[in-house]
């Protein structure tokens, strides 16, 4: 699997909520900050995002605005327009109308949250801004186009499967979203995480680490999977990614023993053996120096209830 896959797979936790709005000028309201990531979609009219610092942001027809740490901000018909305390975070506030626009309706809109667990949060995502803003143009990343527009029509007009089709959307929006952005950061920025899955050896690095974690994989193997030798491989990766190939392995495999202790019962001898340790009890060393506690004692610690198979990795 690549990086970004994972990234959203480690973090995802719960259903992402989602609903069609419908605001009549004049509006203003505050939203406080959320245990996880929100979205405005803008699908008639336009608005004004208030964020924690800094000034609004104007939301046109086809724009797209996503809070990946759910930070608290406003929405607003007008800049002038006074924002009221919502009464409960976005994720239960919004409620879907349902039919078409009434004609005094200002701005509709699909908003919704993603629910994380922050936990172990990718250093991929731990990159993004407090508010990503990707305006409509014609010409630019036609999925995430695509993407809102299947998800506006479905919450306009449910139809039967809906409760298996909004999901699946839900969760091709938040992909396309991401595409969008470290599509658009990766050809401005020369280092980080938007350049490291933008560059051809890395990425093939990462998608070799991310494909089979219990591979005891050397600098120099990563590096021939990069066509780099293993000095320069080492130093391009660091210089992108932030830390030294076997030391990102190293974190990633943890996480995925967190996961895997978190919502399973896989066994600990099995999933020492699924992220790359022969022996329990080095895997317990390992575990216990990533997060304090002895695998174990992680696993009784975890309110985590969703069982996960045994090939989930």
């Amino acid at each position: 699997m690549d990086v970004l896959s994972d990234a959203v797979l480690a973090m995802r936790t719960g259903r992402p909520h989602a609903a069609r709005v419908l605001r009549v000028a004049p509006f203003g309201r505050w939203f406080a900050p959320v245990a996880g990531a929100g979205f405005h979609i803008v699908l008639e009219g336009s608005c004004w995002l208030v964020p924690p610092d800094g000034p609004p942001i104007a939301l046109g027809a086809g724009d797209v605005a996503f809070l990946p740490r759910g930070c608290g901000h406003g929405l607003a018909d007008s800049r002038s327009t006074p924002l009221a305390d919502a009464s409960a975070p976005l994720a239960t506030l919004t409620s879907s109308s349902g039919g078409a626009p009434t004609p005094n309706a200002s701005t509709v809109m699909v908003c919704g949250a993603y629910l994380l667990d922050r936990s172990r949060t990718h250093p991929l995502l731990a990159d993004l801004p407090e508010i990503i803003h990707l305006p409509a143009r014609v010409g630019q990343h036609s999925g995430l186009r695509a993407a809102v527009e299947l998800l506006g029509d479905e919450l306009r007009r449910p139809q039967p499967g809906g409760d298996a089709m909004l999901p699946a959307l839900l969760d091709a929006l938040l992909l396309h979203i991401l595409r969008a952005w470290f599509d658009d950061a990766g050809k401005r920025t020369p280092s980080g995480w938007a350049a490291a899955i933008r560059d051809p050896a890395i990425d093939a690095a990462l998608r070799a680490m991310h494909g089979d974690p219990a591979r005891p994989w050397t600098v120099e193997e990563l590096g021939a999977r990069a066509g780099l030798s293993r000095a320069a491989f080492a130093r391009r990766f660091t210089a992108l990614v932030g830390q030294p190939p076997l030391t990102y392995l190293t974190w990633w495999r943890m996480t995925l023993a967190a996961r895997l202790l978190r919502g399973s019962d896989v066994p600990l001898a099995a999933v020492a053996t699924k992220v790359g340790y022969t022996s329990e009890f080095a895997f317990a060393h390992a575990f216990k120096r990533a997060f304090g506690l002895a695998p174990g004692k992680f696993r009784q610690s975890s309110t985590e209830d969703t069982l996960l198979p045994l090939d989930a990795i």
